[in-house]
């Protein structure tokens, strides 16, 4: 019995001796103690946490090398691997961990809408409940500042650039032809249905070199990765018909929506002051197949038609039986893409889409038709060497083959049209110095074989959190675009269009409040000009254009203050000038306004079963030219003014009654003149003014769900 216990003693003390003490201090980079930090030999049970003075020490039998790791939430894990015998007296220095909620974001000209963003502007629900923009999301984004009110246009105008200046892209893949068609002064609209999105990014300036071939702004928009479940959705509304049916198989879903829309009905209650020769009619669908694998990469296929047919003859002081324009117009959208993610933190996303646009014109007794095929091919790859340094770059290549073909009444039949191919390459890099300092910086490449040119462009955007809730940004870039197919089909001895950005950003997020103020100043060079009234065949042209737009954007988002309201403002001050297409001499342009205010407001109101709506928007006069006084775009329009109000009304869960009037108050806008072409007897040049087909526009429709879960509605669609 001594034998043994006097055995177990001498155990015990060699035991004891053939153990290793590790031992240290962990500490953030300013040396402040961290109390809890975890500290434990990798692949065993050893190990220990810090005290309130930020020390650690714990026994070990380990033998040799081993790895010691320390990890506490909010700070990058630390690894050392070194002999046991060796981890004596350590100071462990812990780096603040870069992804957290709470670190800085690159976001110097950038707007977000998406439920995953780390700070959203807008939401997915917010984009289609908008009481002015009509189910549109390109009319939700002009609420944003930036944007400036182009009523008569209906597309976007960013910072003082044209509609042609914003390129709109589809999970990373161009989209050619991003608008319906539509009349002179009628407004136009996206193509595209916004419940397929599950976010969207609206970059008025500084953003990525990724993208190219847009002077002003990128929308980016992303379709929804996954469907969650089975449903059919019915609209009935005052201007059509529409259904869209989800079905999900395994790993696979199929989401497909169609529409009818049909003026007549509603032109015959509420008439404007066109002449229908034949009333607007529309048929568009889309479906987009998704296919998740077992790695969880993840395959795309979306598809859109749309079919668009109207003639009309609008009021025009030059012409005394009127300006007739009639058009069929059917579009054809394909887009492909592909993620996945592969060894080493290596992920690829590549893709294609292809275009077909056709239109057949009448224009007064001229006839004219245009046929545009464009594709896209991409590829790009990302690899995050650690939390502090992640790389981006690929290549892509623009197919565009443009023909027109012009039969004239009197002026004989013309074939134009042009074949542009651009290669694109780019490489960027996201540098985290600290959790409250980052940068990204990137050049992109293009060749245009068309203009046989190569251009490069510089891009970098520094970002710093000043606070808990708030940061500064800053961004550079430049940035080129081919000209319009307008002039490339009857020119091609041109450079490049481009422009230099410089923004500054400040922007406070705190509890469902957000404030940002960004200023910006843009220069133009190498733009168009021509020197004819209007783009023609025999103009002579030119890139000796040059301009520039500086200006301020406001935009405040309150979620908190007002129980059950959702209210956001935006402002843009713009001061913009350009001497380009016939312009005589520098001036603002006629679509710029040097101020624009949007005002949303949404409140679910409970007794009621509703969410009621309220827009506001106002815009300060634009320039035109006046012919019977001195000078070019000497004059200005009024201020233009629109209230706009919605109401959805959930009869049950699933079924809602939606209600919506544009310019409710029925203000007399003017957007410009038309003035005759000669002067009366005393040598006045009369004018016509150019206001709204319509003074108001009433909408109703009734939205059904269908679904095994009761609680679906379509008023995230609405």
């Amino acid at each position: 019995m001594r034998a043994t216990i006097f055995l177990l003693f001498v155990f015990l003390q060699l035991s004891g001796f053939s153990q290793s003490i590790i031992h240290g201090i962990v500490t953030d980079k300013k040396g402040v103690p961290i109390e809890g930090a975890n500290v434990y030999l990798d692949g065993t049970y050893d190990g220990g946490s810090s005290n309130e003075k930020g020390k650690f020490t714990f026994k070990t039998s380990e033998k040799g090398a081993q790895t010691l790791i320390v990890s506490f939430i909010s700070f990058e894990t630390f690894s050392l691997t070194a002999d046991v015998l060796k981890m004596e007296k350590l100071t462990v220095k812990l780096r603040e961990d870069v992804n957290t909620l709470d670190a800085v974001t690159i976001n110097a000209g950038t707007f977000e809408a998406g439920d995953n963003a780390k700070v959203t502007a807008l939401k997915p629900l917010d984009v289609v409940t908008t009481a002015s923009a009509l189910g549109d999301f390109v009319g939700a984004l002009q609420t944003l500042p930036g944007t400036s009110t182009v009523d008569e246009d209906g597309r976007l105008f960013v910072r003082g650039g044209e509609a042609e200046e914003t390129q709109m892209f589809v999970d990373g893949i161009r989209v050619f032809t991003p608008y319906a068609p539509s009349a002179r002064n009628i407004p136009t609209r996206g193509r595209f249905s916004p419940f397929l999105f599950k976010g969207i990014t609206f970059s008025t300036g500084g953003y990525s070199a990724e993208y190219g071939q847009a002077l002003s702004s990128v929308l980016l928009l992303n379709t929804t990765d996954e469907a969650l479940e089975e449903k059919t959705d019915l609209s009935f509304m005052t201007v059509g018909l529409g259904v869209g049916n989800t079905q999900v198989f395994g790993k696979n879903s199929l989401s497909v929506n169609a529409s009818y829309i049909n003026l007549k009905p509603y032109q015959e209650l509420f008439p404007d002051r066109n002449k229908w020769n034949k009333p607007v009619q529309a048929l568009s669908g889309e479906a987009v197949y998704r296919f998740k694998f077992k790695n969880e990469s993840l395959l795309k296929v979306y598809g859109a038609f749309s079919y668009t047919d109207f003639d009309l003859v609008q009021e025009d002081i030059n012409y005394t039986e009127g300006f007739r324009f009639g058009l069929t117009n059917r579009n054809l959208y394909f887009n492909t893409s592909y993620k996945n993610s592969f060894g080493d933190g290596w992920k690829i996303a590549t893709g294609v889409s292809f275009t077909n646009d056709y239109s057949d014109m009448n224009v007064l007794d001229d006839k004219i038709i245009d046929e545009e095929n464009s594709a896209h091919f991409k590829v790009a790859l990302k690899k995050g060497f650690s939390n502090r340094f992640k790389l981006n770059f690929g290549a892509e290549y623009f197919v565009t083959d443009f023909k027109e073909n012009y039969k004239g009444a009197i002026n004989g039949n013309f074939n134009y049209g042009f074949d542009n191919n651009i290669f694109g390459s780019y490489v960027e890099a996201d540098i985290f110095f600290s959790k409250k300092l980052a940068s990204k910086i990137g050049i992109r490449g293009e060749y245009s074989e068309l203009l046989n040119e190569f251009t490069v462009s510089p891009r970098a955007s520094l970002a710093y959190k000043s606070g808990d809730n708030s940061q500064f940004s800053l961004a550079y870039g430049r940035f080129y675009q081919n000209p319009k197919n307008e002039y490339l089909k009857f020119n091609t001895d041109f450079s490049a269009e481009n422009t230099s950005h410089f923004i500054a950003n400040y922007q406070y997020v705190k509890n469902k409040q957000i404030l940002r103020v960004e200023g910006y100043y843009k220069k133009y060079q190498d733009l168009v000009k021509y020197d004819t009234q209007f783009s023609l065949p025999t103009s002579n042209y030119s890139n000796l254009g040059e301009g520039y737009a500086k200006g301020i954007d406001v935009f405040w988002r309150d979620n908190k203050s007002i129980k059950n309201l959702d209210y956001w403002i935006s402002y843009s001050l713009l001061d913009t000038e350009r001497d380009y297409k016939n312009y005589p001499t520098k001036a603002t342009p006629g679509f710029a306004s040097t101020h624009n205010l949007s005002v949303v407001g949404k409140r679910w109101i409970k007794d009621w079963k509703s969410q009621v709506g309220f827009s506001y928007n106002f815009a300060s006069g634009r320039n035109y030219t006046n012919p019977n006084e001195v000078g070019f775009l000497n004059n200005k329009t009024k201020n233009y003014n629109s209230v706009s109000l919605n109401w959805a009304y959930l009869v049950s869960q699933q079924k809602i009654l939606y209600f919506s009037v544009n310019n409710v108050l029925g203000t007399q806008n003017v957007f410009g003149y038309n003035y005759k072409n000669t002067p009366d007897v005393n040598g006045t040049f009369q004018r016509q003014a150019i206001i709204p087909n319509a003074d108001r526009f009433f909408f109703v429709g009734f939205f059904w769900t269908i679904s095994d879960n009761k609680k679906d509605n379509q008023l995230d669609n609405l």
